[in-house]
């Protein structure tokens, strides 16, 4: 499963310059993970009020070309893993008007116990739509 998720650009993610200020990209890898759960039916309000979040772990990006404001971009969001105790994407962020490459990524997440803090588990009920919704 690949996932596009479209972002403008906004002149507050930008620098003196216009471009794209480089930490803004990791926020657009969860925008297109957070809309990828969405999609095989998995909300993190629902997780969080059952006790489970999962927090980033790992976190790369590489930068190919610049964008800028005004932008259209389109987030592509890929799952590369998935077990009972993690999950891990990778991203590639273009330009629509002309599918440029601006940054490709990953991110891993480790499911954990919201009370504790320890990794766990995830339950059949989030585990089986996932795996199903990622095949």
């Amino acid at each position: 499963m690949v996932l596009e998720t479209e972002h403008r650009v906004n002149f507050y993610d930008t620098d003196t310059m216009a471009v794209i200020h480089h930490s803004n990209y990791i926020r657009w890898f969860e925008i297109g993970r957070v809309e990828l759960l969405r999609a095989v039916g998995i909300t993190l309000g629902e997780m969080m009020e059952d006790g489970y979040v999962f927090p980033i772990t790992e976190v790369s990006a590489k930068f190919h070309s610049p964008g800028y404001f005004d932008d259209v971009l389109i987030i592509e969001t890929t799952p590369t893993a998935l077990t009972r105790a993690k999950m891990a994407f990778d991203y590639r962020i273009m330009r629509k008007s002309d599918r440029t490459l601006l940054v490709t990524g990953h991110t891993q997440n480790v499911f954990t116990e919201k009370a504790t803090g320890k990794i766990t588990r995830l339950p059949a009920k989030y585990f089986e739509r996932l795996a199903k919704g990622l095949e």
